[in-house]
Order: structure tokens, then sequence, then C-alpha cells
């Protein structure tokens, strides 16, 4: 099981769902392409409305990760890409109802200039770590 820490004297998570440092324990690695807001039939979920798209995004994530026996808090890293700096309190709520601070990853936020849709709000890129006897090869 991953390690994570918080070292004293520097600044704090103050209650956002991340971990300063993850140390990486036995297991499988697992990159995730980047999720967007797709759903099965590449429909975009929750056009304008990033709570949703936040949601769908972490929903995705659960499903590659549940294919191969792992669990959201399997992640060790997640860079967050979004347009809107207003809707930082929204994304950071919506992590933290998914991941408690025991289980956080390692975080980026990224504001980038625009997605492959313009109905995109954000983007979730992770990389997990599932113990071996979780672990199960996927298909």
């Amino acid at each position: 099981m991953a390690e994570r820490f918080n070292p004293d004297g520097m600044w704090a998570p103050n209650g956002r769902a991340f971990s300063q440092g993850v140390v990486q324990g036995p297991g499988e690695v697992v990159h995730i392409t980047g999720q967007v807001a797709w759903d099965e039939h590449d429909n975009v979920v929750g056009a304008g409305d990033v709570e949703a798209q936040m949601e769908k995004c972490v929903d995705n994530v659960r499903k590659v990760l549940g294919e191969v026996g792992g669990r959201l808090g399997d992640i060790v890293s997640m860079t967050i890409y979004f347009l809107n700096r207003d809707d930082l309190p929204v994304i950071q709520k919506v992590r933290s109802r998914h991941f408690d601070t025991a289980t956080a990853p390692t975080s980026v936020l990224i504001q980038a200039a625009g997605f492959v849709r313009p109905e995109f709000a954000v983007e979730l890129v992770p990389v997990a770590v599932v113990p071996h006897d979780r672990f199960k090869r996927p298909g």
C-alpha cells in the first residue's frame, strides 16, 4: 500500500484532498489517459457544469481502475487541468468527496487554455498503484 505524508514545517493541505508526498507501495503501476466528461457514446456530460463534469471524470477513472482491480484510493498522483479559476472551489469539493486525507494522491492543478472540445471544463490524469493481491489483467 502507498504511504502518504505531509511533512511538518511547510504549507499544509488544510482539509484539501491531496498529500505532499506519496511513497509508491508494491503493486502494478497503472497510467490512465486524461479523463474528460465523455460518456460511453462520446456525448459530453454536464456541458457548462464543472461539478457534473468532475463527477463524470471521477466515474470514468473509477471504471478504468475497476477493470484491473483498482480503487480510487490506489491513485498516487493526479494532474487536474481546468479552464476557469473560479471553478477551483467546486473542483476541490468534488475531489474531497472522493478522496479523504488518508488516501489523497499528490496533486497538480493546471489552468489550461482549452481542451479538445470547447464543452469540456476539466480533465483528470491519474497514476495509480494497484496492490498485487487485487490486481487483475485487463480484459
